[in-house]
């Protein structure tokens, strides 16, 4: 949990458009499991940008998001106690997959290194 004001804002509002997605009907984001990464709220509090992860086509999803907006914004005003409701703002989060990318690299330079020492050790004996 966030220490100061704005980011625990920020965590508030991750957290309830989180639970929010799970009520949404809307064809495009139910069927490509979409989940909340985090969200930025911008000081003045009128606009947040909301980064999700999915399976699936995500500008599909995006387009789907966007249409579901105001139900959103409605859950937000109902179960945060904000002096402004922030219009939302949906990007797609590549850290997902940009993470996954790094790990793949660092297992094909392991296994690179294992086989180097390998042929090291055949070379010696």
């Amino acid at each position: 949990m966030a220490k100061y004001r704005r980011g625990r804002i920020n965590d508030a509002v991750a957290q309830e458009l989180a639970i929010a997605i799970g009520n949404v009907r809307e064809p495009k984001v139910v069927d490509n499991f979409v989940s909340i990464t985090r969200a930025e709220v911008a000081p003045d509090l009128k606009y947040a940008t909301v980064y999700f992860s999915c399976i699936g086509d995500a500008g599909e999803v995006q387009i789907g998001l966007k249409k579901c907006t105001g139900m959103l914004r409605h859950h937000l005003a109902s179960t945060l106690n904000l002096r402004i409701t922030p219009e939302l703002h949906f990007v797609k989060d590549g850290s997902i997959e940009h993470g996954a990318t790094i790990a793949k690299r660092l297992e094909e330079i392991k296994a690179k290194d294992e086989e180097l020492k390998r042929k090291n050790e055949e070379n010696k004996g």
